[in-house]
Parts: C-alpha cells; structure tokens; sequence
C-alpha cells in the first residue's frame, strides 16, 4: 500500500528547532569550519540539559524498532520520551509502516551549511524539497517547476515594502516581524545559518511554500504535508490550502466555501474517501472537488501533479491579468500553453459536467476578467504610469493617498471578483468585487486623480497636468464610463426585454 502511496504523493519532513532542542542547542554551538559539520557533544557553551543528555549511555535499541535503519531506531528509541508528540505522529504514519525513520529524511553530509553532529551522527534540522526528491523523485521535480516553489520571490515585491517598512520596522536581526511571523510564513524565507551552525531566528522556524533553503533547493513539502504522519487525507482537504490562500486579497478558501463545490464538501466530507491511494475523482469519489482536485489530483485520463499552475489558464493575480503563459513567452521561455492547460481543467470538469456546461463557464469566466482589464485594470494603471512618470508622485511606495487607493482596487477587490468568478462565488464576483471596485475607482481613485492634477496647476507644473487631465478625460469618456459623466450608456446594456420577465428598470410612477 505503502508503493502506491508514494507514487501519488511527495512526503515531506521537517523537524521544528524546538523539538531537537533538547538534544542539541546548536544555537550556542562555536563553528569550527562553515564547511565541517558542528559537534554539540564536545561543546562548552551547550546548556545542562543538552549536556546532560549528551552524558548519557548509549541508547538501547527497543525491540519494536528492529526493521529500522540503525540510525532511525537510535534515534525514536530516545525521542519517544523526549518529543513523544513527534515521535507519535510519525508512528501513525505511512513512513512508519514502510520502515522510513528519522534518519532517513534528517541525514545530512557534513560539507551542508546546516550540518550538526548530533550523538554520533551528521543530521540537519531542515528537510528540503531536495532531500525528500530522494524517494519522491517525480513529485519533486513537478513541484520545482511551480509556482509554488517560487512563491519566496515576494520578498523583492511590493507586498513586502509594506511589510517590511509601512506596517513594520527591522526589530528581529535587521527583518521586520511582520515580514517573519506574516509574509514569509506562506512564501518562504531565505533561510540563513549562522557561523557557530545555528539557523537564524529570523528565517527559521519556516515552512512557507517558497522557502529558500540551505542546499540551493526551494520550497517546503510540509507546507502542505504536515508533519509528521504526513496524512494523504489531510493534505487533500480544502482547509489545507486555506492555511495561506485566505484573506482579503486571496480569499479562494472563503470563495470556495460560498461556492456549490464547497456546500457539497461540507455536506458530503464522509463520502470523499479522503484516504483512497489513488483517488481518482468519479471514481474513488464524486462527492464533491476539493482545491486538490481540481489543481493536482488525478482523474481517469490525467495523472497527479504537483505543478500546482499546469491546469491554471489566467493570471489573476497580477494588475492586469494575462493567459499564464504570457509572460514566459516575452521572456523567451518554453512553458505549457494556456490552451493546454485549460484542456486538461476541462478533463476535470467532465467527470462531473456535460461540455456545453464546463464551456460556458468559461465564456462567463473569461468575460469577467476581460471586464476588469478593460473598465478598471488597463485605464488605473495607464493613470498610475502617467502620473507617476510626470513627476506628480513620489519614487517612495505608499506615501501617496492614491497609491493606497490603486493598491487595493486591484490587489484586493480586484483579486476577489476574479478569483469569484474562477470559482463560482457569486457574492464575491459582484459585492465583495465589483461594487468595491467600482466604489473605489469612481468615489476615490478618480476625485484623487483630479486633486492631483488641481495641485500640478497651482504648483505651475501644467504640462503635466494637462496630460493627465487628458488621459482622465478619455477614460471617463469611454463607453465602460461615460454614465459617470451623465451621460447615458449604449441601449445595448439595457435587456430589452425586462418587462416579460416582470423586472422594471425605472419605478412605476
């Protein structure tokens, strides 16, 4: 069982620095080399604890560990006392069963940046994407070529300058704890060890998606398969995902729950048979999808993956969406065609819906986000550039009020009626999207705007504020926005046969 387990998923391990604390405070350990891997036993600065357990006697290899690697069974024979929740969860676990211990995940070389001797071993506290790739080759590679592996490039975005320096201060070893506890906590921190060999506590402990590890690899398999039973059934189930993609700006955990998708899961979670090897949808399960079957899990015609963006066909992230592809292609990469993509989303789709179906969802899906391209994405940031480039806004991020203004209209609102509309969540498409985005862009980005240009003229700067002036007036103008100007938008948008269908666009008088 175990064979087939490990063909469908990547298991991953890490151990928290507490949970080896007891036994090793390397924290406090003196380097010897950056290269040699450090010795706690023989250290003076280890505290009495670790000391203590350093003086014991060899530990006795319990009986019920005797399949185990020697290392392993020396390891769990002394951690069953010392971090018995750990020690507990692995042993529910299908590591267990197959006989893959401690050491098998821990080992480390002693030329690795991370490397410690712990007892008479050479071990690290980090388990990377790397080190898991060992067993879980395939998983890994997919999972390398994600955008999940990449999601620590946050760190150089403008997500971070609030991070960092708006909402925080570099109190916690030159990093904002904002940046620590908050950003980095989904995204990854670069994860940075110290000369005497300890890991710096403002990078570690870590398990963001994206984080950038000590031997080179990115990511962190528990991101998503905690540790350390590792439960399939756990990493399958929406509230996994929901552990990062949550909030005002991502909220694809709360659309999902509003949606038909998520009524079903939580009506019908006993019939998901959330622990089957292969769980292939509308075979093991037709209860409902999870965000794992949509984006990873199987079906009768498509194998799992853990190249979380290869049945993902728009950006909607971004200010201005674009087929996901579009920007490897600009920059001369060879990436798997949106057009693909989309096909193998489709596939999904068909195990529980007709073609004519699953095709004009898509018809709807790709209107709403050409909608917010056209009236609001395009036309801000057009605005935004103009402005900025004239010399009516600062180089400094967020120091002007329309900064924050433009930031949530598309970061925020803007995420959500596209996300909304991705995944069925009508509220989200029109209140929690577009009615704010409207009120934003309408009753405050465009006063701002006008407050700026009204500034550039006093402040003689009225080239500038003609050419703005200009651009405002040529959106405003526009079919999407001519209403706001009193003006009245084309017949074409008013459903000519409202009356038959007992609606009335204007009161009775």
């Amino acid at each position: 069982m175990f064979a087939v387990f490990i063909s469908t998923t990547a298991i991953a391990d890490e151990v928290e620095q507490e949970s080896a604390a007891v036994a090793v405070e390397q924290k406090q350990i003196p380097a010897e080399t950056p290269a040699v891997a450090k010795d706690v036993s023989d250290s003076k600065s280890v505290d009495s604890s670790a000391v203590e357990l350093e003086e014991e006697k060899p530990v006795e290899i319990l009986e019920g560990f005797k399949n185990l690697s020697r290392e392993s069974a020396e390891c769990v024979s002394c951690h069953r006392e010392k971090t018995p929740g750990i020690y507990e969860m692995w042993g529910d676990s299908k590591h267990y069963a197959a006989n893959v211990g401690c050491y098998e995940c821990h080992k480390a070389d002693p030329s690795d940046k991370d490397a410690i001797k712990h007892k008479d071993h050479i071990i690290s506290i980090i388990v990377s994407p790397k080190d898991c790739g060992e067993c879980h080759e395939r998983a890994a590679a997919e999972f390398d070529a994600s955008h999940h592996a990449t999601a620590g490039n946050i760190l150089g975005s403008l997500d971070n300058v609030l991070a960092e320096v708006v909402q925080g201060a570099p109190l916690m070893n030159g990093t904002s704890p904002v940046v620590t506890m908050g950003c980095a906590g989904c995204h990854g921190s670069i994860i940075r060890v110290e000369s005497d060999g300890s890991l710096n506590p403002s990078t570690w402990p870590n398990t963001g998606i994206g984080r950038i590890n000590p031997d080179g690899s990115k990511g962190a398999c528990s991101a998503c398969h905690l540790r350390h039973n590792f439960d399939v059934a756990q990493a399958r189930q929406p509230e996994n995902c929901g552990r990062c993609h949550l909030g005002p700006d991502h909220p694809q955990k709360e659309i999902y729950e509003e949606s038909i998708h998520g009524i079903n899961y939580r009506a019908h979670k006993d019939k998901m048979n959330l622990d089957s090897d292969k769980w292939i949808v509308g075979e093991d399960y037709s209860a409902a999808p999870t965000c794992a079957t949509c984006h990873m899990s199987a079906t009768r015609d498509l194998p799992i993956t853990h190249d979380i963006g290869s049945r993902i066909s728009w950006n909607l992230r971004a200010p201005i969406s674009t087929k996901i592809d579009a920007k490897a292609i600009k920059e001369g990469k060879k990436v798997k065609p949106w057009l693909e993509r989309r096909k193998d989303m489709k596939n999904v789709c068909t195990s529980c819906h007709g073609r004519s179906m699953i095709d004009n969802f898509y018809m709807q899906l790709d209107s709403a986000v050409e909608l917010y391209n056209e009236k609001y994405a395009k036309p801000g940031l057009k605005l935004m550039k103009l402005m900025k480039a004239e010399g009516l806004l600062t180089d400094t991020k967020f120091d002007d009020e329309l900064e924050w203004t433009w930031f949530h209209l598309w970061h925020h609102e803007g995420r959500r009626a596209r996300h909304g509309a991705a995944m069925q969540a009508p509220d989200y498409v029109q209140w929690e999207g577009f009615y704010e985005m409207a009120h934003r862009f309408y009753m405050e980005m465009v006063p701002q705007i006008k407050e700026i240009i009204e500034k550039a003229e006093k402040d003689g700067k009225h080239g500038a504020a003609k050419k703005v002036q200009t651009a405002l007036d040529e959106v405003l103008n526009s079919e999407m926005h001519r209403w706001f100007l009193g003006k009245e938008p084309p017949k074409s948008w008013s459903p000519a046969d409202s009356d038959n269908h007992g609606f009335n666009l204007k009161p009775k008088e």
